[in-house]
């Protein structure tokens, strides 16, 4: 029996968390698989594909020896934090010291929660980018710090908008957060914008963490530029990449952050209380990953080439606004019209999910500057997503857009 009377306290940081806004999404999704529909699942940035067969082959290989279930260094494998470094020297021109400037993390994400606990503190400020992926706006909220978030739309004027930012402020906002190529707006940017963030975390004191996930996926010839190809970067961040996407790596969990060696100490530190390090096995495998299947890489972005010109083309036939993205795994779709007028994104979201049987992401899930768009990913093969943009535009056609005023 309960006491009625028992008061769960719970820590103010976790008040300052919103309702899950997908949560109504999840539900629905939930609810149609176990009726046993067919839903075309294009909400979650979940590669389908399968990594490198010589990479599971290591894994299987490396669990078999008993000297790998013991507890692993928290801050990863040498040889692994090597192959990184090595990637980074041959794809980027970037040297970075495998001992000081870089650690791996149990996936990006991980990695990037923990290092805002060492920079952020209560009264701290964080610029991040709008919209925004969730952990870049509520990472810094569960370090008790304050977020600005900026319009990434136009790089020009985001770049000025940092500046008056820090012009203006007070406290001076003490860490900027950037994200190229973009989740979920697919912008782009070239290596002279890295040049320009720099100079800005120079003149304004400005610790960096760039978010480098998609990397690894990128299109037409387009290679994503590192942050820390840009010179002076080391002196002023940190940059996190993972081998989720573009090596089919997401369940693994594994991650790295490279860069500023004094940020990094700190993270490692952080980590040191949370966690005693990667399953070995997996961070042997990943070595193979690194060193012997960029092939496999290059091979997997044309895939998603191909899957993003199947589904941009067909819900471009079908009137609806999405441009070409360059590099990562979705497409940023506005809401076509009388729709987006009529019902706000998770609405829509939901009428597709409940009436076309397609699940997307809507773009109020990444905040303010989300209204009015969807993500999508292209996680589904070819015919799949030819059959999604099919659903869409019968759902679309043979269903109206409400008489009411978006709240």
């Amino acid at each position: 029996m309960t006491n009625s009377n028992f008061k769960i306290d719970l820590a103010p940081r976790v008040h300052r968390l919103p309702p899950y806004l997908f949560g109504r999404i999840n539900n629905l999704l939930y609810q149609k698989r176990r009726s046993g529909q067919d839903l075309i699942d294009l909400g979650m940035g979940n590669p389908s594909d399968p990594p490198d067969p010589a990479v599971i082959m290591k894994l299987a290989e490396a669990a078999k020896d008993p000297t790998n279930h013991g507890y692993s260094k928290s801050n990863g494998i040498l040889n692994l934090r090597r192959e990184l470094t090595s990637k980074y020297l041959r794809k980027y021109g970037v040297r970075l010291d495998p001992e000081t400037e870089t650690i791996v993390c149990l996936g990006s994400k991980e990695g990037f929660s923990h290092m805002l606990l060492a920079l952020i503190g209560a009264g701290d400020t964080a610029i991040i980018p709008a919209p925004y992926f969730p952990v870049h706006m509520f990472g810094v909220v569960l370090a008790s710090g304050n977020v600005v978030a900026l319009d990434v739309s136009n790089t020009d004027r985001y770049l000025s908008n940092i500046a008056y930012t820090c012009e203006h402020f007070y406290p001076r906002p003490k860490l900027l957060i950037i994200n190229y190529p973009h989740n979920p707006s697919t912008v782009t940017v070239e290596p002279e914008f890295f040049v320009d963030v720099v100079r800005l975390a120079k003149k304004y004191g400005l610790m960096v963490i760039s978010d480098f996930a998609y990397a690894d996926v990128a299109y037409d010839g387009y290679v994503p530029p590192s942050f820390l190809s840009a010179p002076g970067a080391k002196d002023v961040g940190v940059e996190f990449t993972t081998m989720s996407k573009g090596y089919n790596m997401a369940g693994w969990r594994i991650g790295f952050c490279s860069g500023n060696a004094e940020m990094v100490k700190a993270l490692a530190t952080i980590k040191g209380y949370y966690d005693y390090g990667m399953f070995q096995a997996i961070q042997i495998a990943a070595i193979v990953a690194l060193r012997d299947t960029e092939a496999t890489v290059e091979k997997q972005s044309l895939i998603y080439q191909g899957r993003r010109n199947v589904l941009v083309e067909g819900l471009r036939r079908i009137g609806w606004q999405v441009s070409l993205p360059k590099a990562g795994m979705f497409a940023w779709a506005k809401i076509p019209e009388p729709w987006a007028s009529r019902m706000n994104s998770i609405d829509f979201a939901m009428h597709l999910l409940e009436h076309g049987n397609v699940a997307v992401s809507p773009g109020g899930g990444f905040g303010p500057m989300g209204e009015g768009y969807l993500r999508m990913a292209l996680v589904e093969n070819e015919a799949r997503l030819r059959q999604a943009v099919r659903q869409i535009g019968s759902c679309l056609e043979r269903t109206s857009a409400p008489e009411l005023v978006m709240t």
